[in-house]
């Protein structure tokens, strides 16, 4: 049992009615619903981007001081080694986060700096932040609450499968792939049968965890000229399990239930936002004391909005 949360705002910022930054408002969410998984928690969380910019993150040494900077050391060697010019970066609990300038082919450039270092998200606007804890505790190590975008995912975890660690926890990328992330609550019972197959077809995996498989599979689906909404509804025909998983790109965020349906997700939605919990008690946390017309998506449904 895992809490999933999505959140956009329909006109690209935040609207004047909502008191809360973006980072706020997922928090809220999440911790709202964080009985469903207290052992950790992530985000995905979207910003305008910046022509020829991107956003990387990777996971560093966080318990030896000495470790981490040989890490970044390293890091910063590579990316120059790549050709990306670093135009801002910091070191944050267990990560090293940079602001680069690169204008070469990024699945290639990701493909060797994960030879240097794990990387947690790649974007021209995405920044994965995840860690062990609950939202609380790692949204104030990650300063989450001071983000305001356009639209993000988030995730609390149960471990049932995996180990507690940062690099276990959601939201997961598409390796080699600018800006899309998933999040999941569930089990893809073909894990492997699909991983194969994507494999076959060039696919880059850093895990083994069935989220990131979405992700792969859904940006596989996209660099072969689908639309986002088609590769959810494929997904539905060709991913096997009991599963409610939430997508995000630069500019849109998209579901898929199961026919089972039996993983809980709850809408809401007015002329300014899209909100999205495994519980209403999440969304409730939005609008203290307001009385919302929430709905349940039905089996085997997907939905898609955009920016």
């Amino acid at each position: 049992m895992c809490s999933i949360a999505g959140l956009l705002f329909k006109h690209g910022k935040r609207p004047d009615s909502m008191p809360f930054t973006t980072g706020k408002c997922i928090t809220e969410i999440l911790d709202g619903t964080v009985h469903r998984g207290p052992d950790s928690c992530g985000w995905g969380l979207y910003r305008e981007a910046r022509e020829g910019e991107y956003r990387i993150r990777f996971f560093i040494d966080e318990d030896d001081a000495a470790k981490s900077q040989d890490d970044v050391v390293r890091i910063k060697e590579a990316l120059g080694g790549e050709g990306a010019e670093v135009l801002e970066d910091r070191i944050v609990g267990c990560m090293y986060a940079a602001r680069i300038r690169y204008g070469g082919k990024i699945e290639q450039f990701t493909l060797e700096m994960g030879r240097v270092a794990e990387i947690v998200s790649v974007g021209t606007s995405l920044d994965i932040i995840k860690d062990v804890g609950k939202p609380y505790e790692v949204c104030f190590r990650h300063d989450i609450l001071d983000f305001d975008g356009t639209h993000g995912l988030g995730h609390t975890r149960l471990a049932t499968e995996s180990g507690v660690h940062p690099n276990t926890s959601h939201p997961f990328w598409a390796p080699g792939f600018s800006d899309v992330c998933t999040v999941h609550n569930g089990q893809i019972t073909n894990y492997w049968i699909m991983r194969r197959r994507l494999e076959r077809r060039g696919m880059q995996f850093q895990t083994e965890n069935d989220t990131e498989l979405i992700a792969v599979y859904l940006a596989y689906q996209m660099s072969q000229g689908a639309t986002l909404e088609d590769a959810l509804k494929t997904s539905l025909d060709e991913l096997d399990g009991t599963y409610t998983y939430m997508v995000a790109t630069k500019d849109s965020i998209g579901y898929a239930k199961d026919k089972l349906a039996a993983k809980p997700m709850v809408i809401y939605e007015d002329d300014d936002l899209i909100a999205i919990a495994s519980e209403e008690v999440g969304i409730n946390r939005l609008f203290p004391g307001k009385a919302l017309i929430t709905r349940e998506p039905p089996p085997l449904t997907y939905g898609l909005w955009s920016l």
